[in-house]
C-alpha cells in the first residue's frame, strides 16, 4: 500500500514534536510502603520530524508501548525512548507519563487513616546518545497569608495551594521523600480524612506558620539545595486565593550550573 507519511513535503519546515497524546496505559511504580503500586497512567509520546517528511507513523508509538507492556518503569524509560527513536527513524524522542500515586496518611491527632492522592510524572527526551529524565510531583498544601494575619483583628485568610516540583537527579530517591519535603515547606498539610480534633490541630498549626507563595517555593528550593542528588529542579506554587478572584503564583528554578531564576506575582 502507498505510504503517504513517507512522501516528500516541500514546505521545508521541521517539526520539533509530533506523535500521540493522552494514551491511557497501566504501569507499575515503586511504593516504599508496599513494594509496588499499580497505576493507570496517561502517556504523551513524540518524535521530531524533519522537513522533508510529510508525516510520522502514529501506530508505531502504540506498538512500542505494547512491546514493553508490564515492564514500563524508570529503568526501562530510556529503552522505550531509544526504541521509539529507532522505529520512527527520528533524531529525538520524547515521552511524558502522568499518574495518580496514593499514600496512606494518618490524621495528626486521631490517627484516622485514609489514602491521599498525589499527581506524579516521569518525563524525558532521548537525542543522539543522551537521555534527559525528570521526576515530578504535584503536592496540595495549605498556606496562610502573613499580611492578612498581621493586619486582621481576628484570623487570617488561608487557602489550598498546589506545589509542582520537577527534579533531575543522580541516584534513586523515593517519591514519598519529595512529597514530604514539599509538605514540610508549607503552612500545613492537606488530608483526605480529618476528625474534629484533627481539624483544630491543622488549623491552629497553619495559622502559627503563615507563608506567602514566595516563602513556599523558597523553602522547597532551600531543602533541595541541601541535597546534592538534585542537579536541577523547578518549583512552582499556585495559591487559590480565598478572598481574591485570582491566584497567587511563584516559580523558582535551579540550573545544572547552580544558577537561579525566580518569578512571582501577588496582589
Amino acid at each position: 500500500m502507498i505510504d503517504i507519511q513517507n512522501q516528500k513535503d516541500n514546505r521545508k519546515i521541521d517539526i520539533q514534536k509530533v506523535g500521540v497524546k493522552g494514551i491511557k496505559y497501566p504501569i507499575v511504580v515503586l511504593d516504599r510502603a508496599n513494594g509496588t503500586q499499580h497505576v493507570n497512567a496517561t502517556f504523551n509520546i513524540y518524535v521530531n520530524l524533519p522537513h522533508h517528511f510529510k508525516g510520522t507513523h502514529m501506530s508505531r508509538f502504540v506498538e512500542v508501548l505494547n512491546e514493553f507492556r508490564g515492564r514500563i518503569n524508570i529503568k526501562t524509560f530510556d529503552k522505550i525512548l531509544q526504541k521509539i527513536q529507532g522505529k520512527l527513524h527520528a533524531e529525538s524522542a520524547h515521552m511524558e507519563i502522568e499518574f495518580a500515586y496514593f499514600i496512606e496518611k494518618a490524621a495528626p491527632v486521631s490517627g484516622s487513616k485514609s489514602l491521599m492522592e498525589y499527581r506524579c510524572s516521569f518525563s524525558g527526551r532521548h537525542s543522539g546518545n543522551n537521555t534527559d529524565f525528570l521526576v515530578g510531583v504535584v503536592v496540595p498544601v495549605t498556606t496562610v497569608c502573613p499580611c492578612s494575619k498581621e493586619i486582621s483583628r481576628i484570623g487570617a485568610h488561608n487557602q489550598r495551594s498546589m506545589v509542582t516540583v520537577k527534579v533531575r537527579f543522580r541516584k534513586f530517591f523515593w517519591i514519598e521523600d519529595l512529597i514530604r519535603l514539599v509538605e514540610d515547606s508549607s503552612s500545613g498539610e492537606v488530608y483526605t480524612l480529618l476528625k474534629r480534633v484533627d481539624e483544630k490541630f491543622v488549623t491552629e498549626k497553619a495559622h502559627e506558620n503563615p507563608m506567602f507563595v514566595e516563602d513556599v517555593v523558597r523553602n522547597v528550593a532551600q531543602q533541595l539545595n541541601r541535597d546534592d542528588n538534585f542537579s536541577w529542579y523547578s518549583v512552582e506554587a499556585e495559591n487559590y486565593e480565598s478572598i481574591h478572584n485570582h491566584s497567587a503564583y511563584a516559580y523558582v528554578e535551579k540550573g545544572s550550573e547552580g544558577g537561579f531564576h525566580i518569578d512571582y506575582g501577588r496582589t
